[in-house]
């Protein structure tokens, strides 16, 4: 088709195949009808349309449709204008022009065929300035021969998929294929946290570090490393969209896992991305491109509320946000990670409208227990496959003034099963086994014990209390968890990579912080206590017990923990990270 020459053509090269005329009409239309979009969507989309003021008003069009809202020029204007993109329709002056232009429906699907002719012209014009390109570079036969069959697969999908009732059907399940599928056998993503193709949220307070977590588990599955105990996998390809952490904590954190610019993977990392908002037809359409342009696999929102225009506690953003972002992702089987706050009432979890959490698979929250112990909890479940619960250690550790290359990291917490009285709540023993899987200090008094048990929200009168409180300072050792710093030698910091330090307040950010916004002696994550000397005496002058007559690891040859011993483990953690050398089950 020939091009027709306009004088507000957008800036774009006039000698590229494309029609104006069937566009303004078209887009004139949709502007007045539900049913004329529903009716052009169903042949082309918006790629198809050449000219990005008339594609804006596409986009916002189909933002009103997906939400019931029948279009009107006037309510398109108050759309863009409230996106601060008046300018890009001649700012508004496009919109009555387009508007008051009338195209009798009966016309409607032949324009619509021109702009999608036009558009197959465009593409078919690209693709032979690709194969000029491919020729001039030096490129073989079988390498051009590849260009053509990629174009030619892409060009059948596009005619069997795109046109008429033909993507509908596709929609319809075969049930042979469907009941042969095992999808209870289908392997959960490294961390057992979600499957492939899965949609979840991350919700967290301040005090969690939910970045810090999610950044360290999305590098691992990228690179193909184990993730809290899971077995390595194949490298999954990532698209992390961050709205909330600044370049320089970024790259200390990344730093801080043992990361850099030659060991990222498949993680493909957006900082401060300029896409429209995710609750958006726009939005919805530029994190379609970007995952397209990385080929991810999965996608990370940190965090959601930066990302949305409307407001958090109106249940139509997160209904929008579904249909035009994660709906396609769904539909394509791309899974997708949103990072959330607590709301006031921690209790009823992240902030805002219940109808964010209808559309998850699943909702983990995560919060700090202090002594460096994290809990994740699986609170909302479409599946049920999977782990319910974690109890994560998050192990972090200096080199000078910087966080040591490789030296935090994230790990699962093992201890023995509480049995007999430590499983029954309200009695000593359970309030005992309790404070030591918070990795709360033997010596710690009456008032701490206290206020742990009230933030683990784990019954327990005064008389109980003082008497765990005695049993546990009259212990010469602390059982069941191992959170001593053997894993790494040097003493844990009180805050973590990518967050202020308490020593010298940088960027302006308030002295004492522990994580980003915090201020001042604010609780952040306590660093992990250390486990009392193991070289004690009796107290009365005696001399102590030598430490060669503890077990040894059979690696560096140094004492290991008592209880670590006990349960049949012979090195440290960290003088065999792969396997730690574990005994047999």
């Amino acid at each position: 088709m020939n091009p027709h020459p306009s004088a507000d053509h957008d800036g774009l090269n006039l000698n590229t195949p494309h029609d104006d005329e069937a566009e303004d009409l078209v887009v004139g239309a949709v502007m007045h009808s539900a049913q004329a979009y529903t009716d052009a969507s169903a042949i082309i989309t918006r790629d198809d349309i050449y000219q990005p003021s008339r594609r804006l008003i596409w986009d916002t069009v189909a933002g009103l449709v997906a939400s019931g809202t029948e279009p009107h020029p006037v309510l398109i204007r108050a759309e863009i204008e409230k996106q601060g993109l008046l300018s890009r329709v001649e700012h508004g002056n496009l919109l009555i022009k387009l508007g008051t232009d009338y195209l009798n429906p009966t016309l409607l699907p032949a324009f619509i065929d021109r702009i999608y002719e036009s558009a197959r012209q465009r593409r078919y014009d690209a693709h032979s300035n690709d194969l000029k390109q491919a020729v001039r570079k030096g490129k073989s036969a079988d390498e051009l021969d590849a260009l053509v069959q990629t174009f030619n697969q892409g060009e059948q999908l596009r005619e069997n998929t795109g046109r008429g009732p033909a993507h509908l059907v596709a929609a319809l399940l075969d049930w042979g294929t469907f009941f042969a599928t095992d999808f209870g056998a289908i392997q959960l993503l490294p961390g057992k946290l979600m499957g492939p193709g899965q949609q979840i949220t991350l919700v967290g307070d301040g005090k969690a570090g939910k970045s810090l977590f999610c950044q360290e588990w999305m590098w691992r599955m990228a690179t193909g490393q184990s993730f809290l105990d899971d077995t390595p996998q194949e490298p999954v390809r990532i698209l992390y969209l961050d709205a909330e952490n600044g370049q320089e904590q970024v790259q200390e954190r990344f730093l801080s896992f043992g990361a850099g610019p030659r060991n990222m993977g498949q993680l493909r990392y957006a900082s401060f991305p300029p896409v429209r908002p995710l609750d958006t037809a726009g939005g919805g359409a530029d994190l379609i491109a970007l995952v397209k342009a990385t080929s991810a696999e999965l996608v990370v929102i940190d965090t959601v509320s930066r990302f949305i225009s409307g407001p958090e506690n109106d249940a139509d953003t997160w209904l929008s946000l579904y249909r035009h972002t994660l709906l396609p992702l769904k539909r394509d089987r791309i899974a997708s990670i949103r990072l959330d706050h607590f709301g006031k009432d921690k209790d009823r979890g992240g902030r805002g409208s219940s109808a964010k959490t209808q559309d998850v698979d699943h909702v983990w929250e995560l919060s700090a227990q202090g002594g460096g112990t994290l809990s994740l909890r699986r609170t909302h479940t479409r599946t049920g496959i999977g782990p319910e619960q974690f109890t994560i250690l998050r192990q972090a550790r200096r080199d000078g003034d910087t966080w040591a290359h490789g030296g935090t990291r994230h790990i699962v917490m093992t201890y023995e099963a509480d049995t007999g009285l430590a499983a029954v709540p309200g009695t000593v023993e359970h309030i005992i086994a309790a404070l030591d899987r918070a990795g709360v200090p033997n010596d710690a008094g009456n008032r701490v014990v206290r206020e742990k048990l009230a933030e683990l929200e784990i019954p327990g009168g005064n008389n109980k209390i003082a008497e765990a409180v005695r049993a546990r300072k009259a212990r010469p050792e602390m059982p069941g968890i191992d959170v001593s710093p053997e894993r790494f030698p040097d003493p844990f910091p009180t805050t973590f990579p990518g967050n202020v330090s308490r020593n010298a307040p940088r960027n302006n950010e308030t002295a004492g912080q522990t994580f980003p916004g915090n201020v001042a002696e604010t609780p952040g994550t306590p660093p992990v206590p250390h486990v009392p000397p193991s070289k004690r005496g009796n107290g009365e002058g005696t001399a102590g017990t030598e430490e060669s007559s503890k077990p040894l690891c059979t690696i560096c040859r140094t004492p290991l923990n008592p209880d670590w011993a006990n349960r049949g483990y012979d090195t440290h953690l960290g003088c065999d990270p792969t396997t730690g050398s574990h005994p047999a089950a």
